[in-house]
């Protein structure tokens, strides 16, 4: 088994790679919108200190990171077999959703969506891993 930590994308924040190899399968672990510097995509804090959270946002951005772990290894999105995606609000299903739609279609992953408490940081909304199947 091989398992990878990309220096180009946000550090883990724990002791875990973004991606393992087992035989055929590749495995993603849990993805945010957090880059490499620890900002997040989808988030926008204004003058007065207002914090505005963007499911669309944030949910491109998770597929994006996804999509370039994957590449690291030499896979695509379209290999992806299934997803399992972590909203904090089921209000955000749409809107993620839509999103969803741009990079998949219904001969895709299967998927299953559920609500969480809350993510490693509050100003994530949404958080998916897959696993993917690319034979060496």
């Amino acid at each position: 088994m091989e398992a990878k930590v990309l220096e180009d994308k946000a550090i883990p924040r724990g002791k875990f790679p973004h991606v393992k190899r087992a035989g055929d399968f590749l495995f993603v672990s849990g993805t945010s919108s957090r880059r490499k510097d620890n900002s997040f995509e989808g988030v926008e804090v204004d003058e007065f200190g207002t914090t505005n959270l963007d499911i669309r946002k944030q949910t491109n951005a998770v597929i994006k990171n996804i999509r370039d772990i994957l590449a690291s290894v030499g896979a695509e999105l379209e290999d992806i077999v299934d997803v399992t995606t972590f909203l904090v609000n089921m209000n955000d299903f749409k809107g993620y959703n839509e999103v969803y739609n741009h990079f998949f279609t219904s001969n895709g992953p299967t998927r299953t969506t559920v609500a969480v408490h809350q993510l490693p940081h509050p100003h994530l909304l949404i958080e998916i891993k897959v696993t993917a199947y690319k034979p060496l």
